[in-house]
């Protein structure tokens, strides 16, 4: 019996590395957006969201926002004097530590501390997030809920049945306290409860011009969750081996 054509052994085990381009890629484009932009801010985001960090792209379409590596970021930038790109730019190397990213602008430093201060939007809190208030439902009629999802209620720990087509609570339950680590379930029903409980705000950390080769500490606080560089020390101080980062590669 002659050989099929479409009998052919494919080797699942080859595949294309592109990391290093992928890599090489965003150190050429943040090279790119220094020469172009005159501000650059290190920046965390609480309560990550990434259709809100969409529409915080659209609001700012002449400037540039990165996520990647913090090592391969730091390495673009200058990890040190002797290696730096730009004046004192090795500073924003150093402060790019755990989950942030990087803003490259040409507007006023007071209009993205103003915009940025005054920005936030409420969202739905996710498993993990620690419960800002009390949320108890009480004994009774529950109107605000569709028949069609009581199972779903009693699955996520409600005791509840149909009275006459109306969903019913048959005995008092705490969804959650206050500074309580939200479990999927209540991070769930405060969900159907239409609760708002996270803020999706972008925190800025550090500011640097590129025209003065300056920089500034924007959380006037002792300790930040970055970590980051203590600008009342001396700038010339050598700064600390990068931590991994598990962060993907990319940019906007």
């Amino acid at each position: 019996m002659p050989k099929s054509k479409r009998d052919k052994k494919i080797t699942l085990s080859k595949t294309v590395k592109k990391g290093l381009e992928r890599k090489q890629s965003l150190r050429d484009e943040l090279v790119k957006a220094v020469e172009k932009y005159d501000n650059i801010y290190v920046f965390s985001v609480q309560n990550m969201r990434n259709s809100k960090l969409k529409d915080v792209r659209n609001d700012w379409k002449d400037s540039r926002f990165f996520f990647g590596k913090n090592k391969v970021m730091a390495y673009a930038l200058g990890k040190s004097k002797e290696d730096e790109i730009e004046k004192n730019i090795h500073v924003v190397s150093t402060a790019l530590k755990g989950q942030c990213g990087l803003l490259f602008t040409n507007r006023s430093k007071e209009d993205v501390l103003m915009w940025f201060d005054v920005y936030e939007d409420e969202d739905f809190a996710k498993s993990g997030f620690i419960s800002t208030e009390d949320v108890e439902l009480k004994q009774g009629p529950l109107p605000e809920f569709p028949h069609s999802i009581e199972p779903q209620l009693r699955q996520l720990g409600l005791q509840t049945n149909l009275n006459k087509g109306i969903v019913t609570l048959f005995k008092d339950h705490t969804v959650c306290k206050k500074g309580d680590i939200l479990t999927p379930e209540q991070a769930r029903i405060l969900k159907l409860l239409k609760k708002k409980m996270a803020k999706f705000k972008i925190l800025l950390y550090l500011s640097y011009s590129k025209k003065e080769g300056t920089f500034e500490n924007l959380l006037k606080r002792e300790k930040t969750p970055m970590d980051i560089y203590d600008m009342d020390q001396d700038n010339d101080k050598d700064s600390n081996e990068e931590e991994d980062d598990e962060d993907e590669d990319g940019s906007d």
